[in-house]
């Protein structure tokens, strides 16, 4: 069966400040896609992924249509729905009844029927939870001819019904998955993340497990009640795949695990293992502070890892309980400064607009940060996605706009009690001008400038910096829709 697999188009400006989207767009290989892809080859379909950050939405269409497929299924986040069901909707008229089209991601997998009621017919069904034998189930009902019901992880229009079956157990032996199909990306140098987050292209994604032990209210979790923990891939199948990615012509991955950490002894392996087998490629990968110390740290350093990203969050201890975190003050400075130690660059999110929070926490938070001194920082607003503990308890701790093109990590969608949007905005943007105009930062960088990507990351980030001087309120800019 000819199956199109479609990421709606998007332009950077839909989730960044037009002025500093330049230093912070990133276009991330689309693992779970992918994933999915592969599965499907394997059971003998041809499968084409058409990818909108990179297509207008009319050529999108029209690679759709010439490549005429059965079955078209949509990802959609929660900001990009909109543009999910437009996609869906022209498609529809373009093609008519003759196609199967279903939305999966995770938008689609946090609110189920209500992306069928609230997308008139363009959408056929919805794939909920993990997709991969989902979607290869509904092409074997759809090659039988027989219906969909009964088919786990699967929401689908019954007439004029809407039926939503049982969820589908998670996948535990995640070695049976095939490697994701990123021969399907065609250039493959486009896929790369934010400016000076990375030093070598092409870049490749790779999930070492799946799930996660803890319990953020802001982490979107498959699993709720966190039953199944963290589910890993064994040391050898992760280490075939580096070197599957390498024979693809890849010289760096990011390690996208929630936390690479989560089995110190499995951790160390892998770092043992890349080295054992001399695999020659630079990687950096996220951890939870509370789950490093300088040995691991240096094996990593030892294998080629370049770079951690440890999510700091806030600077307020009372706040990081609030999101429940599980982590200290404390730890996150033993975690950066014997990773700094060991040579590794330092990324550093944290989170304006948590429940509690105060306008004169915030600015705590922005002294932690300074005072911290990671190699790179980030100041998010926090997001209540659908499927979090947050979006699911709104009415304890705050109000949310009504805009799902709002929940981007940008533009303040959720605004506490204890706070207003403007104190968000205003908070965000004295983080990053006082974290990056300081002299000992710039001078620092300017120092560390030994490649052409290296000068023209720079340069992106100068002209991001002036205009975070320069306009007042620049984060407001961005779109807002009126708060419910």
């Amino acid at each position: 069966m000819r199956c199109a697999l479609v990421i709606p188009s998007w332009v950077p400006e839909d989730i960044f400040s037009s002025k500093t989207a330049a230093s912070q767009i990133n276009y991330w290989q689309p693992l779970g896609t992918l994933y999915v892809a592969a599965v499907l080859q394997k059971e003998g379909h041809d499968v084409r992924f058409i990818n909108g950050a990179f297509t207008r939405h009319q050529d999108l269409l029209e690679q759709i249509k010439a490549f005429h497929p059965s079955f078209v299924g949509i990802y959609s986040t929660t900001f990009g729905w909109q543009k999910a069901k437009k996609t869906a909707a022209d498609i529809r008229a373009t093609m008519g009844r003759d196609v199967f089209i279903c939305a999966g991601g995770p938008y689609p997998t946090a609110v189920k029927e209500r992306c069928l009621q609230d997308s008139g017919t363009e959408f056929d069904a919805v794939v909920y939870g993990e997709g991969e034998y989902t979607t290869r189930e509904i092409l074997q009902r759809l090659e039988a001819g027989s219906g969909l019901a009964g088919l786990q992880g699967v929401v689908f229009r019954d007439g004029g019904s809407i039926v939503t079956n049982p969820e589908r157990p998670l996948i535990n032996d995640l070695d049976s998955l095939p490697f994701p199909a990123r021969e399907l990306l065609g250039d493959s140098n486009l896929y790369i993340p934010p400016p000076a987050t990375y030093r070598r292209k092409p870049v490749a994604v790779l999930m070492t497990s799946r799930g996660c032990n803890r319990r953020c209210i802001y982490c979107f979790q498959l699993d709720k009640e966190r039953k199944s923990g963290i589910r890993f891939r064994g040391v050898d199948s992760v280490l075939d795949e580096i070197e599957h990615c390498l024979r693809q012509g890849y010289r760096e991955i990011k390690f996208i695990d929630d936390t690479l950490a989560g089995d110190y002894d499995r951790a160390m392996q892998i770092a043992r293992g890349i080295k054992d087998r001399g695999l020659d490629f630079s990687w950096f990968a996220s951890a939870c502070v509370n789950q490093v110390d300088r040995p691991l740290l240096q094996a990593f350093r030892d294998a080629g890892c370049w770079a951690i990203l440890f999510g700091a969050e806030s600077g307020v201890q009372k706040n990081l309980n609030a999101i429940r975190k599980g982590t200290t003050l404390e730890q996150i400075r033993s975690a950066v400064r014997a990773a700094q130690e060991v040579g590794l660059r330092v990324s550093t999110p944290f989170m304006f607009g948590i429940p509690g929070e105060t306008y004169e926490e915030g600015l705590e938070t922005i002294r932690f940060a300074l005072d911290l001194n990671p190699d790179i920082a980030n100041f998010h607003a926090i997001t209540p996605f659908p499927g979090t503990y947050l979006y699911d308890n709104l009415d304890k701790f705050g109000t949310v706009t009504d805009e799902l093109s709002d929940y981007t990590y940008q533009g303040a969608a959720f605004v506490p009690f204890t706070m207003t949007r403007d104190e968000i905005l205003k908070l965000r943007q004295l983080a990053f001008k006082r974290f990056y105009g300081r002299p000992s930062f710039i001078l620092r960088r300017v120092l560390e400038l030994r490649s052409l990507n290296d000068l023209r990351s720079a340069a992106k980030s100068a002209r991001s910096l002036l205009w975070l001087f320069a306009k007042d309120n620049l984060f407001s800019r961005m779109k807002q829709g009126p708060v419910s």
